[in-house]
Formats: C-alpha cells, sequence, structure tokens
C-alpha cells in the first residue's frame, strides 16, 4: 500500500521570495511515514523555507544591484515629474499618424492607376508587335552557348536592407507570367509595353515614400509587373503557378461585395468525373470570394438540401474558416436520384430576397451559380415569380461534362439573366472559365469608372516567418482597379487589371511607440468585419515538426477570440461600427507562454482610421500604466552614459526615423542616436521625447556597470552560479552584465535577440519586466525561463521592480533582476533542508534526521503559479505540479490554497484527442489531519492554476461555438487538419463599407 504525505513552508513577504518550498514526502510504507508525519514539527518545514528564501533573496538583490538602482531613482524624485496619459487624446494622436501613413500608400497606387490609364489610352493594339522584356523567370539566364536567352537578358540584383535583404533591382520592374499563359501572346506583348510607363512612377512613388515595399500591377491579360524588379523562384517541378488574377488584392479591386448561392446537382447523372469536377468548380468559385462576401451552397436531386444544414436559409460570411468548412463538406457530396432544378433556384432565390430585405449580407451585387450537366427546361416561370423584370439577382451557369443536349437550355438561363454561360469538359478548363464571371460583376463598375480603393484582409508575409513577433508577421495590400478609357470601349466595360502595394502591418504599428503605452500597454488594428490585423495576442503561426507553419485561419482571427473578456462584445461592436470611444475592463492577461495570469483593469481606447475599413485600439493598465514620469540631463552626459559595451536599446522601436534615407538604414537604432546627438546626422528624424526617456535613464542606471563590475573583480568572487545581471527601463534601454564567460553560461539565449520573450520588441516589453511590474519594489519574483532553442531547464531568473514616487503618484522606471543556473539553487536546497546529524532522534519514529537527499523524501519547490523551480529529478523542473502529482493538487484546491484561473484560447489548434490516464496517486490517506497545519503554513497564500480550455483535451472531441453564438450542430472534429470554428456570421456585427456605385447597376 502507498501513500503521500505533504509538508508545506509558506510564503515569505518582504524580503522573502514570491513563492512557495512545497515539501512532499513518500514511502513506500504507510506506517513509517505516517508515524513520521506525526512527529514532524512543522515548524521544520517553515525554516528550511525561510533559509532558503533568505539565501535567494541575498543573492538576488547582492548581485542585481537592485538596492543600489532604487537608492539612485529616491535620489533623482525632487527633480523628476510625473504626468498622467491622456489615452483619449493619445489614441487620436497614433490614428491620425496612421491614417498619414496610409494616405500616402494611396496616393501612390492612384498615380500608378492614372498613369496606367493614360499610357492604354494612347497605346493601340498591334496584333504582329515584337518587344523583348524582362521575364522574371528567366533574366540572367544563359543558354549553352554562354548568351542569354530569349526574353532573359541581363538584369542586376543587388541585396537591399528595406526589401528583406533580398536580391532585387530598385531602378526597374519586370514581369511574371504563369505557366499557362503564353508569354509572347500578342495581349500580353502589347500590355507589358503599354505598363513600361509604370516603371518611372515605381521609382518617383519609392523616392517620395521611402517605406513603400512592392508595388506592382496584375493584368486582366494574366502578367505581372512588380517593383522592384527580382528573379522568380519557380515550384520543384518547374511551374510558375501564381496568377495575379487569382489574389484576392486583384480580385476584391476588380470586383464588387457580393452575395453568391451555390446550386450543385447532385443527381445520379452526375457520377464520376462529372462529380469531381463540380467539386472543383465549387471550390474554386469559393476562393474568389472574400471576407466582404456572403455565400452558401445548396446541392439538389428529386429534394433540396443544404451542404451545411445549420446555415439553412441564410447567408453566411465568406470568410477562410467558413470557406474550408464548406470545401470540407463539398467533398462529402454523393450523386443519387433525379435532378429537379426549379426547387433549388426558387429556395436560392427565396434566401437572397430576404436578405435584401432584411438588410443583410453584403448588400450589393447577387448571383446565382448554377453547376448542373443539364437543364430540361428554362423554367422561365421562376424568373418570373422572383427576378424579372429588375433581374437583380444575375445567374452564371456551368454545364459540366461533354454531353450538350441540354446546353441551350442553360445557356438561356445565363443570358436572359444578366450572368454568363460556361461549358467545362475537363478539370483544366474550371480555373479560367471560373474567373469570367468576375469580369461579368465588374462591368457596372467599369463602365462607371467607380476608382474605390480597396484595402484587403491580413496576409502572411513569408519573409518573415523567423525574424520577429507573430504578431506582426502579416501584411495588407492596397489597391485599385484600372479601366480602359477608349471612347470604343466605355459601353463594354473593359478592366485592364488592377495596381497595389503591400503595407507590411510592423510599418503601421511601428508608428505606435511601446513606452507611451507602458509595460502592460499595447495598440491593435482590426478590419470593419472584427478580424484583427495586428495585435500582441494574434498567434497566426503553429509548429508542426519543430517547423513553424501559418496556421489555416491565421487571417480570420476576430477579435473577440483574443479580447474574449469583452463576453458582451462591446468593444468589438463600437469598433466594426467605426466608433470613438472608451471602454474599462477587468482582464485576466496570461504571460509565459499563457502559465502565469496577472488580474489587471485595462482602459480601451479606440477610433477608426478614415479613408480606410480599419479601427485602432489602445490599452492602459490602470495603476503604473497611467503615469509617465520626466527628467532632465544634458546630452553630453547622456551621451557618455549611453556608450558603453553592456548598454543596448530597442533596436525594434524608432528612437531615429533611419527607413527614409537609404544611407541611414544599415544603421542600428543605438548608431542612428548617437550620430544624431553628436551632430554626425542632424537630418535623422528622431523621437524627442523618447531620446529624453534614455538620456535620463542611461544617467540614472550608469552606476550599475560600475557596481556589477566590482563584484566581478573582488577577492571573494562571484557566487558559482550567478550568471547574469541585467536591467531594462521604460525607454527601451538594457544593461547586462555576465558573471561568467559565454561558454559557461547555462542560459545561453537569455536576453540574446533570438530570445523575443525576454527583450523589448515592438509590440510588447519583455516577460520578466512584466512580471516585475505587479510586484512591490524590492519582491523579487522567481520562475523558470523557457528555453526554446536548446530545450532546457536550467536557470532561474529573480527579477524586481524599481519605481518613482512625486505626491501621490507613483510611476514604473523599470525592472532589474539576475539570472542564475539551477545548480546553485539545488546546492542551497540541499545545504538547507536537512537536520543536523546530531538530531535527538530518541523519540521518533521512522525517519530521522530528515535530508531532503534522501530517498525516501520527495522535496519540490513551486513558484506562485504552480510550477516547479526545484526537484531531484531535472526533467519535472519548470512543469505544471498538477502534472506530477495531480491528488495533491486537488487536495490544495479543495483546501482553498490554489485558486483555478479559467483563460479561453480560441485561436488553439485542434488535434488529435487523446484520453490520457490520470498521473495522480492516491489520495492522502492523512490529509484531515494535515489540513489545519497546511491551512497555517499557506494563511498568506494565493496561487494561481491555469484551466486552459483547448477543444478536445480537457472536454469533449467536437469544438464549442468558439464566439458564443446560436449554438451549431454540426461542427467538425478536432482531429481535423483545420481549427473548425463555423461561424454564424450574419448574427455578427459587420460594416463592409459599400459604395453604391460599386454595385450592380
Amino acid at each position: 500500500m502507498h501513500s503521500t504525505g505533504m509538508i508545506a513552508g509558506g510564503v515569505l513577504h518582504g524580503k522573502g521570495p514570491s513563492w512557495v518550498a512545497l515539501f512532499l514526502l513518500r514511502s513506500t510504507c504507510l506506517w513509517l511515514l505516517t508515524t513520521a508525519q506525526m512527529k514532524i514539527p512543522p515548524e521544520t518545514v517553515q525554516k528550511w523555507a525561510n533559509e532558503i528564501s533568505e539565501q535567494l533573496h541575498a543573492v538576488a538583490l547582492k548581485y542585481s544591484g537592485a538596492a543600489i538602482l532604487q537608492k539612485k531613482l529616491d535620489d533623482v524624485e525632487p527633480v523628476i515629474w510625473i504626468e498622467d496619459v491622456d489615452g483619449a487624446a493619445l489614441v487620436q494622436e497614433f490614428a491620425e499618424e496612421i491614417e498619414k501613413m496610409l494616405g500616402r500608400k494611396m496616393k501612390s497606387v492612384k498615380r500608378l492607376a492614372d498613369t496606367a490609364e493614360d499610357a492604354d489610352l494612347y497605346h493601340d493594339f498591334n496584333a504582329s508587335l515584337e518587344f523583348d522584356y524582362f521575364n522574371s523567370l528567366l533574366i540572367n539566364t544563359l543558354d549553352e552557348d554562354g548568351n542569354y536567352v530569349e526574353l532573359g537578358g541581363e538584369f542586376p540584383l543587388e541585396e537591399n536592407e528595406h526589401f528583406n535583404e533580398l536580391q532585387v533591382n530598385t531602378l526597374m520592374s519586370n514581369i511574371q507570367v504563369p505557366t499557362n499563359v503564353y508569354n509572347k501572346d500578342p495581349d500580353i506583348l502589347n500590355g507589358v509595353y503599354m505598363s513600361e510607363a509604370l516603371n518611372d512612377v515605381f521609382i518617383s512613388n519609392f523616392q517620395k515614400d521611402p517605406t513603400l515595399t512592392w508595388q506592382y500591377f496584375g493584368s486582366s491579360t494574366g502578367f505581372f509587373r512588380l517593383y522592384p524588379g527580382i528573379k522568380w523562384t519557380p515550384d520543384p517541378n518547374g511551374v510558375v503557378t501564381f496568377d495575379c488574377r487569382n489574389r484576392n488584392w486583384y480580385i476584391q479591386a476588380a470586383t464588387s461585395p457580393k452575395d453568391l448561392i451555390i446550386v450543385v446537382d447532385v443527381s445520379g447523372s452526375m457520377k464520376g468525373l462529372k462529380l469531381t469536377i463540380a467539386k472543383h468548380t465549387i471550390n474554386t468559385i469559393l476562393d474568389t470570394l472574400g471576407e466582404n462576401d456572403f455565400v452558401n451552397i445548396i446541392a439538389y436531386t428529386d429534394y433540396v438540401r443544404y451542404v451545411e444544414p445549420c446555415f439553412e436559409g441564410t447567408l453566411v460570411q465568406a470568410d477562410l474558416d467558413n470557406r474550408e468548412h464548406f470545401k470540407l463538406l463539398v467533398e462529402e457530396l454523393h450523386v443519387k436520384g433525379e435532378g429537379k432544378v426549379k426547387p433549388a433556384m426558387k429556395e436560392a432565390f427565396r434566401v437572397l430576397n430576404e436578405a435584401t430585405v432584411n438588410i443583410q449580407g453584403s448588400l450589393c451585387n447577387q448571383a446565382i451559380m448554377l453547376i448542373t450537366d443539364g437543364a430540361m427546361e428554362n423554367y422561365q416561370s421562376v424568373f418570373e415569380e422572383f427576378n424579372w423584370p429588375e433581374k437583380k439577382v444575375r445567374v452564371f451557369t456551368y454545364l459540366i461534362g461533354r454531353d450538350t443536349t441540354f446546353a441551350e437550355n442553360v445557356k438561356w438561363i445565363a443570358c436572359n439573366n444578366k450572368g454568363y454561360y460556361t461549358h467545362i469538359n475537363t478539370l483544366a478548363d474550371v480555373q479560367e472559365n471560373v474567373m469570367e464571371y468576375l469580369h461579368v460583376l465588374s462591368r457596372p463598375m467599369v463602365i462607371n469608372h467607380d476608382h474605390d480603393i480597396i484595402w484587403t484582409e491580413a496576409y502572411m508575409d513569408s519573409v518573415l516567418f523567423n525574424s520577429m513577433a507573430q504578431s506582426l508577421l502579416l501584411m495588407t495590400t492596397v489597391a485599385m482597379p484600372v479601366f480602359s478609357k477608349k471612347k470604343e470601349t466605355l459601353s463594354h466595360g473593359i478592366l485592364l487589371g488592377v495596381v497595389g502595394t503591400d503595407v507590411p502591418l510592423l510599418e503601421v504599428m511601428m508608428l505606435v511607440p511601446q513606452h507611451k503605452l507602458g509595460a502592460h500597454g499595447y495598440a491593435f488594428l482590426i478590419t470593419n468585419n472584427g478580424y484583427i490585423l495586428a495585435h500582441p495576442d494574434l498567434r497566426p503561426l503553429y509548429e508542426d515538426r519543430k517547423k513553424l507553419k501559418p496556421k489555416p485561419n491565421y487571417n480570420s482571427v476576430d477579435l473577440s477570440e483574443a479580447e474574449w473578456e469583452d463576453a458582451e462584445e462591446r468593444l468589438r461592436t463600437a469598433m466594426v461600427r467605426g466608433e470613438t470611444g472608451t471602454l474599462a475592463l477587468d482582464v485576466k492577461v496570461a504571460l509565459d507562454k499563457v502559465k502565469r495570469p496577472l488580474f489587471l483593469k485595462h482602459d480601451y481606447f479606440y477610433t477608426s482610421i478614415n479613408d480606410t475599413p480599419f479601427s485602432f485600439g489602445m490599452v492602459l493598465t490602470r495603476g503604473h500604466g497611467q503615469f509617465m514620469f520626466f527628467g532632465n540631463v544634458s546630452s553630453e552626459e547622456g551621451l557618455h552614459d549611453l556608450q558603453h559595451p553592456d548598454l543596448t536599446i530597442a533596436d525594434g522601436w524608432t528612437y531615429c526615423e533611419t527607413d527614409i534615407d537609404p544611407q541611414h538604414r544599415k544603421l542600428t537604432q543605438l548608431q542612428a542616436v548617437v550620430q544624431y546627438l553628436t551632430g554626425a546626422e542632424p537630418d535623422l528624424e528622431c523621437d524627442e521625447i523618447l531620446l529624453q526617456h534614455l538620456l535620463f535613464d542611461a544617467v540614472v542606471t550608469a552606476p550599475l556597470e560600475a557596481y556589477w563590475t566590482a563584484l566581478m573583480l573582488s577577492d571573494s568572487g562571484v557566487d558559482n552560479g550567478v550568471e547574469t545581471a541585467f536591467l531594462g527601463t521604460r525607454a527601451g534601454l538594457m544593461r547586462v552584465a555576465r558573471y561568467v564567460s559565454t561558454e559557461d553560461l547555462k542560459g545561453r539565449t537569455f536576453l540574446t535577440p533570438a530570445d523575443k520573450a525576454n527583450v523589448f520588441t515592438v509590440d510588447h516589453f519583455p516577460i520578466w519586466y512584466r512580471l516585475a511590474a505587479e510586484n512591490k519594489p524590492g519582491q523579487f519574483f522567481y520562475y523558470v525561463p523557457a528555453d526554446n532553442i536548446n530545450k532546457g531547464k536550467d536557470t532561474l531568473v529573480a527579477v524586481t521592480s524599481v519605481t518613482v514616487t512625486k505626491g501621490k503618484k507613483t510611476a514604473l522606471a523599470g525592472a532589474i533582476g539576475v539570472q542564475m543556473s539551477l545548480d546553485l539553487l539545488e546546492r542551497r536546497v540541499w545545504s538547507t533542508a536537512k537536520q543536523s546529524n546530531d538530531t535527538d532522534c530518541s523519540n521518533v519514529e521512522g525517519l530521522c534526521p530528515l535530508t531532503c537527499e534522501s530517498i525516501d523524501i520527495n522535496c519540490y519547490l513551486v513558484d506562485n503559479n504552480g510550477f516547479i523551480v526545484f526537484s531531484k529529478e531535472r526533467s519535472e523542473v519548470g512543469r505544471f505540479f498538477g502534472e506530477i502529482d495531480g491528488s495533491v493538487m486537488a487536495q490544495l484546491l479543495k483546501l482553498g490554497l490554489f485558486q483555478r484561473v479559467t483563460l479561453y484560447d480560441y485561436q488553439a489548434m485542434c488535434k488529435n484527442s487523446h484520453h490520457h490516464s490520470s498521473g495522480a496517486r492516491s489520495p492522502l490517506s492523512s490529509i484531515h489531519g494535515l489540513t489545519a497545519v497546511v491551512r497555517w503554513l499557506f494563511s498568506n497564500l494565493l496561487l494561481f492554476l491555469l484551466e486552459f480550455n483547448i477543444c478536445g483535451l480537457w472536454h469533449n472531441d467536437y469544438l464549442v461555438d468558439a464566439h458564443k453564438q446560436k449554438k451549431v450542430e454540426s461542427m467538425v472534429p478536432c482531429n481535423t487538419e483545420y481549427p473548425g470554428f463555423v461561424y454564424d456570421a450574419t448574427i455578427r456585427e459587420t460594416n463592409s463599407i459599400i459604395k453604391c456605385g460599386r454595385c450592380q447597376k
């Protein structure tokens, strides 16, 4: 029979650490342990906890220099002042800066569109035109004789910092043509020749706005002109599948928002290849839709059914999640019975008409896509009842298969309902034929010359996968249609193509200085449909076999999935409507890979970005986030202290703008600051307030360098295991002192650029800074940092905050700490957690003297979030204690010694569900006898246990409705490769910003 006894030492406040020494004793003999438990004075274990606490506090205090820095800040308090942060004014200031920045992008695109239209106006089509252009696939390619191949001349390329170190040519653009398009077709040659006029505008735009990235023109004939020019890389099969006409930016700019009902024939005659082609046609249509479009799919035989029953009779938003969900359902379609078109068409018209009456959907174009292998009649009565004479709903027909017996009826349906008829024989025909419907829908807009600028949803910039925070990997595109202005073609509505430019969201968010938002403050952007463009909690990637990959729904994450505590969705609704306002919420913020919750009061400030479909939000935290302090020092004094080898600043922050002048792009932020302050580069644009903070912080923290150096040079030396002292300030300044050589470091990646979580980045302060911010100055917070590089748990971090006070206002000045190896902690535990050999054991039955080194005793130190800091088994360090002994953790929960904190992760990837048996040991037979002792020892303790609501992990095998909307009965199992959150988009607040001129006439 086995049992476990428990004795625990509690938290010591003041000098003591903010974690608990938890000692668990285990024996294979119940009598021995029970007797030993009854004879062990609780004071003994409490004494061990006190001694370990005092020793580690002394180590952290000595080697961090926290007392020295706090005293220095106390000394300068007479010459500093503290100001309130005005969130309402700040959000407007940032929104205006973002508006100006995005406005410059829109002006660049407008210049491209005007130039392309003028070039076409004065170009006469020449069917025999011969013109050599730079084909991006063939450039710099030599034949066997050493001569350049046709369309592949010499095209100089060089690395460019602004374009992610890619080889580019900033003096000219070049042309990409898909493999399925003949690169010397007369339409291609005439279009390329005409669009040569864009080269000068590309260069001029880049000179006027050096923050521009890629600029391009996508032609309706299929070629893609890209600036700066690059060498295009085909896939492993040598094929170029990229077709600009399939890209979201092209489709959205070329067409209006639309409501589509796809009606597909699944009768017995559609078996075999016909059904395969039909499915591919549906998927291709779905790929042409975006988040401003609405869709549903009806399958018919001798009866009508929706492929997704829970979407019956409605339209759903065509976001990525819903499109992928539809594709999965389409794959499950099977043929049977007799095809009866009339009921299906009536149902489709009914849904579209009800959407119009109820002011739902896109409120713009409406269309029915009929996919069938034939129609017995033309069903004129249906159109007379539902669509004539206004013909508000276009009907597009796709005749599948080689049989054309009923082709005339199918063609008549389309032509008499302002649609388009297509005959699809093979899978290869699908892509080009489906795209034709977009040209038809674009005609009213082209004829009216509605040059509306569109902004796309976020998409992934794969070049940046490993270079920055996940939340800033995304980009958006601003695009504009290009029309033919020739008089003879005006009535035909000819779309020449689309021009656009990419806008990295990193560039947008860099306009919001993190130092003004405080330790827990942040900014975010969303679209008019509530989807996140940028947010520090957005995680668009997931790890698959040690490789980072985009999640299937990475660009359709709703704001409510990140700001999930806004249960009533007041914030989301207001921002989607483009309102300006404020909102206060009590929130739980989880740090360190969602392991450590903080309870904060957030003030949200939000407003819209004019002339875009975006809204901007900003968060300030009550307390230290409400204040900012200032102090003056001379530039000379600050410069002296800035130029020390132990000092760095946040290179992701914008102290000085280095991207405007190409000569400045190779400068680090610290180099730029020094050159600006010394007068070497007076033309640099720098943030004067941030520089003022930086200089002050450099001067105030300068004494720490001498202090750390003195410790390293002292006769007594540095305690074995103490590795690094560090500090960070609100200005992004960091000082780091390594007490041991790089080769001897256990935490080699800690505080290095590879350690994104523990350095200052564009969208967050380091983890240790944020943890320290919520602890009292002088009280150290201890935790084991995750090492993502080496996957090891070898170090312990102790960190505390430093503050300044003026009157009743206290502002956070920074955080300071020390990192040490776990070997040091282990030595302290072994030497402290034991009774001396001369202990009187005469009246003790069982183990005596007690020591944690005994094979009969398991000793654990756990931090105040329940994660193991010390264990005999190093592999257990960093793990949640409940994984090691679930029964003890359950008892601690029942005793009220831990508080369960429920968090939701709506961005979790669902994987195969594994039902694990509990690793808990047997319940404590003597737990009731220990209750009084444990309550006494833990009287001042509050630990947090995170319950992570990930679908399929601790809950059932099917997904819950992530948006707390009406119950969706038909859900996707967790063992699919997609997250499967299917939203009922029709009951969500959207604000599609549709202009009537873009809608069907």
